[in-house]
């Protein structure tokens, strides 16, 4: 990494990405995407730009750059999905993409424009492969992650109660608008020719405001919401796992994952993370009479969570049984969509897991757990003040009983609700209904 001198503005654009709410350790890998997707210029933008959304008066202040020049590279970047635009109040608000949901997905979901697919496909291949963003992400038992998984309807138990934001067919219902893209992490995987499984492409779910953003700069296809529901039902016959945007409201998308190329579920699989994917709030239980013992279950789970084991009974005539790891188990319910005894079910875990209302509160808390909070709140990188508070308030945030404490049950909610007092003060309502 000697070529990597402290005024090389790709190591620049890496630390900026890094301090966002998914931490990207330095390595060659990363430093060659960059470098792949960036000019120079668009790299020293995305740079001095502020982590929250900001109108182009404020960038340009920031910047000093020419208002028409700053205009051009901002709409630019949104076409690549580098940057992030949003129409609010009466104008588009930027803000520089972190990896994940965004410099990745957006760039492997791109139809139009000069791309290098096969080469962008290799490169975040090889960085996936690395391991490094796993282990900067999911090392410390963080629980908070973008996407979190939906159950299958179908394999919940009987009399088991569901909240709306936990349903897939609801998301689908309550959306105003609705897009179908490409994968992103089957299509990196097509065009570095690891892609194992038969799956289709067309897979990615988005609603409302995302579907907006995606569909405007061509990453995604609206569609009716009939279409939407006849992607949904190919992908329970593929017998593929819903994730969902990791909030309560205004929900952006649901992915249909394959456990062979879903590079969260490969956190999984393939690297021993168990906190690389946000479990729903149920889990598989097997009811032993109704079992025949034909593993389909087995065969089915995504992450390899059921192993078939001898039956020691000697009263039924299995000679294995399925035996669930529930420390494993992430609540999907694709082990019981062919399980045709209605033996393998979904019940409610003992603990609900903690799904933030919004984006805002999402951001806020993945961003406390990974120790780069103090981003969002002083969040102008060229403001010498706000590098000084920056420095301090981190500092203290990474503290570790700081961290325990106001991710705790009893103090995270009065802590969220003072973050959202805190951004109304600075006149921005709407970050806080993201």
């Amino acid at each position: 990494m000697g070529h990597l001198v402290g005024k090389d503005i790709y190591k620049k654009l890496v630390q900026k990405i890094d301090a966002q709410a998914v931490r990207v350790p330095l390595n060659e890998r990363i430093y060659n995407i960059v470098k792949a997707l960036y000019s120079a210029e668009e790299a020293e933008i995305y740079v001095k730009m502020p982590y929250g959304l900001s109108t182009v008066d404020r960038i340009q202040k920031i910047t000093g750059m020419n208002p028409a020049r700053l205009k051009n590279l901002l709409e630019g970047l949104s076409d690549k999905g580098l940057v992030i635009d949003l129409f609010i109040d009466g104008e588009y608000n930027y803000m520089p993409s972190p990896i994940a949901v965004g410099i990745f997905e957006f760039t492997m979901m791109r139809t139009q424009g000069d791309l290098d697919m096969k080469t962008w496909g290799k490169l975040f291949h090889h960085y996936f492969e690395d391991g490094s963003l796993y282990k900067a992400n999911f090392s410390k038992g963080e629980q908070i992650g973008p996407l979190r998984t939906v159950p299958h309807e179908e394999s919940l138990a009987d009399h088991v109660e569901i909240l709306d934001y936990e349903r897939a067919l609801h998301i689908v219902e309550s959306a105003d608008k609705v897009a179908v893209g490409l994968c992103s992490c089957r299509h990196e995987k097509h065009h570095a020719g690891a892609k194992e499984c038969d799956v289709p492409l067309d897979t990615c779910l988005s609603f409302g405001m995302g579907a907006e953003y995606l569909t405007r700069h061509n990453m995604a296809g609206e569609v009716s919401k009939s279409a939407l529901k006849e992607n949904m039902a190919r992908s329970r016959e593929y017998g593929l796992v819903f994730q969902a945007d990791n909030v309560q409201q205004g929900i952006a998308s649901i992915c249909q994952c394959c456990g062979c190329c879903c590079n969260l579920l490969l956190g999984m699989n393939k690297y021993g993370y168990e906190n690389a994917v946000v479990t729903s709030n149920f889990i598989a239980d097997i009811e032993d009479e109704k079992c025949t013992g034909c593993g389909k279950c087995a065969k089915a789970c995504p992450i390899n969570a059921i192993e078939m084991v001898a039956d020691g009974d000697p009263n039924t005539k299995r000679k294995k049984k399925p035996e669930i790891n529930l420390e494993l188990c992430i609540g999907c319910g694709v082990c019981g969509l062919d399980c045709k005894p209605s033996a393998c079910q979904l019940i409610p875990r003992k603990k609900r897991v903690i799904t933030p209302e919004t984006t805002f509160e999402r951001v806020i808390l993945q961003s406390l757990e990974r120790g780069t909070l103090q981003n969002q709140i002083f969040d102008n990188p060229e403001n010498i003040g706000n590098k000084a508070m920056n420095a301090i308030l981190g500092a203290f945030l990474r503290l570790p009983p700081v961290k325990s404490a106001l991710m705790s049950d009893a103090l995270r909610s009065r802590f969220l609700g003072a973050m959202r007092a805190g951004v109304r003060l600075q006149g921005k309502d709407f970050l806080t209904e993201m």
